[in-house]
């Protein structure tokens, strides 16, 4: 009998092939369309992707649920903690995302170190004689902190000393990486450009408020590729104000598209992209047919990735 699963949001078209080449595949891409399709179907698996929920309620309408997945690294948006307790493997797609999150930092360390946005601008409007009052820097001899050494801090590590920076970091413990690890006060004290690469839990939330930002060295950079919610975004917004910090570069914002944060958005000394670090079009079909081909193989009683499996050691 051939499973079926729900889908909360589009994936990759050949993602999307492979499904329906194993399992019955329903979209419930809407209140309305997701309620049609919960009335008539036993749900097997549920997959998402960065906004569509997976909450207990959800999970509670479909009483045979076996699997919730995530075409993704983060587990923001599926409630780890109610899938365990109903014995559902909870599938995403670990370092799948790696090399162009670290791609991402870097092009918006070097935008903002060379203040690349504002001179392509000005250009466009015709002011050639911007160059006269350019300011800009480079990242060859700066200094690299890094918090949080997993996949995606590793490389920009790398990336990073190949650009010629000198590298330090913290972690929540320290790992076996050719860089010196230190306590947090002093990665922010010592750094030129700090980068975030944390996950998002109650001991990170708003991890770098005013205290933090305080200790940062005079006209440091802050690169946020992780989570918007790592930074007290009112206590950041005061510190560009007042000229402690050189500047904010952005992935993600506490909330997407912004609203409480369109004032930060809006300062001359931030940049923001759109939540796109992920969406180039190589990353974005690994991820999915990833996550897809570990969701077949769990329903049709084969092993997935024992990797990709994020609550195994719950579910023994």
């Amino acid at each position: 009998m051939r499973k079926n699963v729900l889908l909360l949001e589009t994936i990759a078209d050949e993602a999307l092939a492979v499904l329906r080449e194993h399992v019955n595949v329903f979209t419930g891409y809407n209140e309305a369309d997701l309620k049609g399709v919960l009335d008539r179907e036993d749900i097997h698996a549920i997959i998402t992707r960065g906004k569509g929920l997976i909450n207990e309620p959800l999970m509670a309408a479909c009483p045979q649920l076996q699997v919730a997945a995530r075409c993704g690294v983060g587990l923001d948006n599926v409630d780890v903690a109610a899938a365990t307790a109903r014995k559902v493997m909870v599938i995403n797609a670990p370092g799948s995302n790696a090399a162009t999150i670290a791609e991402h930092t870097l092009a918006l360390m070097l935008m903002l170190m060379r203040n690349m946005y504002e001179s392509v601008a000005q250009v466009k409007q015709d002011n050639w004689a911007w160059r006269n009052q350019y300011a800009g820097d480079e990242l060859n001899g700066k200094t690299l902190g890094i918090l949080g050494m997993g996949n995606i801090g590793k490389r920009v590590a790398r990336l990073g000393e190949a650009f010629g920076m000198e590298v330090l970091y913290w972690s929540k413990s320290a790992g076996d990486v050719p860089y010196p690890f230190a306590s947090m006060e002093e990665v922010l004290q010592r750094s030129d450009v700090v980068s975030l690469h944390l996950p998002f839990n109650k001991e990170t939330d708003r991890l770098l408020g005013a205290a933090q930002l305080a200790v940062l060295k005079p006209g440091a950079l802050l690169i946020n590729t992780a989570r918007g919610a790592l930074v007290d975004h009112a206590a950041l917004l005061q510190a560009l104000n007042e000229k402690r910090i050189g500047g904010y570069a952005a992935d993600v914002l506490p909330d997407e598209p912004p609203v409480q944060s369109r004032n930060l958005v809006h300062h001359p000394r931030v940049m923001v992209t759109p939540h796109s670090g992920s969406l180039t079009a190589a990353t974005y079909r690994q991820i999915c047919l990833l996550t897809v081909n570990n969701v077949v193989a769990a329903l049709t009683g084969n092993n997935p990735d024992p990797n990709s499996i994020f609550n195994r050691h719950a579910l023994l």
